[in-house]
């Protein structure tokens, strides 16, 4: 016997419709060099169908690339929109990598046409000639004074879009290509992953679900984690499917504008990695908002910096996890009613979690290797994979020998993890970031975080150094905050307490920052390069 409902596709133009027809009036603002922009989602819809009929104009062949070199604004959600609900894809560029990945990246999509902001443009331009497939680069000027060149290919983005007629979506393939990301790239070639209209829909849902972000129609969301960045943490989608109003930094990513713009604004969520939070921290301290909550991800939350939250802006930061290969949101750290009358410190810990898989996902961890599934003692680790209907489960054209999935079906992460009995992830590390001394596993991040709670300190990062003793030891690089002091015993001793003892590092460096990957997550590859002679101690 069959269900008797109907068979209505799973596509993004649903959520685009939702938005136009229901929510109208719902304000967006974009914060641009020169100002402030507002429109509304009625404008955004009525500009987001012509600019489908530009994509027509164009020459965008039926399921061709549409790249995207741009910060969050409400001209790159008119893209993030129209290029899917025409059928074609949409591609986003990471503005922060080494001109040798975006050129790969723009081959190996086979990128048709790049939508650029003017603030970037001299980013892109000079490496257009090597990038074989793009026929046109649309310039969207959102404020900078750049210079465009006078080159053919270079088209204005408003007078393409005066010129062009609206045109009607209509998807009816759940299973097309929506929209494609790929990973840094830490090792290896960057990696594509591409997203199906229907994963996206259900990944929109499972974020729109308050164990998820939460988003509704009396929020105002701010997505500070890039657009090019595995699809905004949803927010992109899912603000427009909830009818919440957004607000977009544009390029002022300074953290005095960001926290002007969730004072000034009247932000109740928002997103980010760790980094910009410490960052903004400082400048939202002590100040009237309304927001209700802060999402974190990309890396481990610090329980310091989450705990700093709580005394100096009201409330903890809010950690999800997932990677660009989970759309990416797969599990959130609302804490469940088992631990709402727990003490605060309880509650931190807790809160440093990677929380639950969201509903939609399943997660196990196993032995390296294998698929031989380990227990939820909340002690035993092993590599952490998950399954559902927004995981990848396979790459995009991948290089030989780069494999995803397992042979039963599971989504290799990368990361190790522990599970506790009720399946709420505790993130080890990367399983490139783990340290192996004298045949045991030592966690980066559990020194990091045991670090990063002394007072002095504003940034730390562990990395492995070579030892002939014991194959490898940690080194810890510690940045201290503006104008205090440090030695090498006192960021030992506070530690000593919280870490088994063969955990200590050999080493204190104290660095000015931490290098950052083009996404803002610390970049250890760096550090172990920069530290790879380094004088072995006793």
């Amino acid at each position: 016997m069959r269900g008797l409902m109907q068979d209505v596709p799973l596509t993004v133009d649903t959520i685009f419709r939702h938005a136009e027809q229901h929510h109208g009036d719902v304000p967006i603002v974009t914060n641009n060099p020169g100002g402030k922009v507002r429109t509304t989602y009625a404008e955004w819809a009525q500009r987001t169908r012509r600019l489908g009929g530009v994509l027509d104009t164009l020459g965008i062949t039926a399921d061709g690339r549409v790249g995207t070199f741009a910060w969050n604004s409400a001209r790159h959600l008119e893209l993030y929109f129209a290029a899917p609900c025409t059928g074609r894809v949409l591609h986003t560029l990471n503005v922060r990598l080494f001109p040798e990945q975006l050129t790969y990246i723009a081959n190996h999509a086979e990128d048709e046409v790049v939508f650029v902001d003017r603030t970037v443009l001299p980013l892109l331009w000079p490496l257009i000639d090597s990038m074989k497939t793009v026929h046109h680069v649309v310039v969207m000027d959102d404020g900078g004074d750049n210079p465009v060149p006078d080159d053919p290919r270079v088209l204005d983005y408003e007078t393409l879009l005066a010129d062009a007629e609206p045109v009607e979506f209509h998807v009816t393939d759940e299973s097309s290509a929506a929209s494609m990301c790929y990973t840094s790239g830490t090792t290896g070639n960057p990696k594509g992953v591409v997203y199906s209209h229907r994963s996206t829909v259900l990944h929109t849902m499972a974020v729109v679900a308050p164990n998820g972000f939460g988003i509704g129609v009396e929020d105002v969301a701010m997505p500070v984690v890039p657009m090019f960045h595995a699809n905004a943490w949803g927010i992109a989608q899912a603000a427009p499917a909830a009818g919440a109003a957004m607000v977009f930094p544009g390029a002022m990513m300074q953290p005095q504008a960001l926290a002007d713009l969730i004072v000034d604004e009247d932000v109740t969520f928002t997103a980010g990695v760790p980094t910009i939070w410490q960052g903004v921290l400082p400048h939202l301290a002590g100040r009237p908002h309304k927001l209700r909550k802060i999402g974190c991800g990309g890396s481990a939350v610090p329980p310091a910096l989450s705990q700093a939250y709580q005394e100096q802006v009201g409330l903890p930061i809010y950690q999800a996890w997932g990677m660009t290969e989970t759309h990416p949101v797969a599990s959130g750290g609302t804490l469940s009613r088992r631990w709402q009358d727990a003490d605060e410190e309880t509650k931190t810990a807790r809160r440093a979690r990677q929380g639950v898989p969201l509903f939609g996902v399943e997660a196990r961890i196993v032995e390296a290797g294998t698929t031989d599934t380990l227990p939820w003692d909340d002690t035993a680790t092993g590599e952490l994979q998950v399954r559902g209907p927004w995981c990848a489960k396979d790459y995009y054209n991948p290089d030989a020998g780069v494999e995803l999935s397992t042979p039963d079906g599971w989504m290799k992460t990368g990361d190790v993890a522990a599970l506790d009995e009720y399946g709420n992830i505790r993130i080890a590390d990367r399983t490139k970031d783990l340290i192996k001394s004298g045949g045991e596993w030592i966690s980066s991040v559990d020194l990091e975080n045991a670090i990063m709670s002394h007072p002095k300190v504003a940034e730390a990062a562990v990395v492995a150094i070579p030892h002939p003793k014991w194959d490898e030891r940690p080194l810890a690089c510690v940045v201290l905050k503006p104008g205090e002091t440090a030695t090498e015993e006192e960021i030992l001793d506070h530690i000593r307490p919280l870490v088994a003892k063969w955990w200590l590092p050999d080493a204190v460096e104290f660095i000015d920052e931490v290098p950052k990957t083009s996404v803002g997550k610390f970049s250890k590859k760096d550090l172990r390069s920069r530290f790879a002679e380094y004088p072995v101690k006793g």
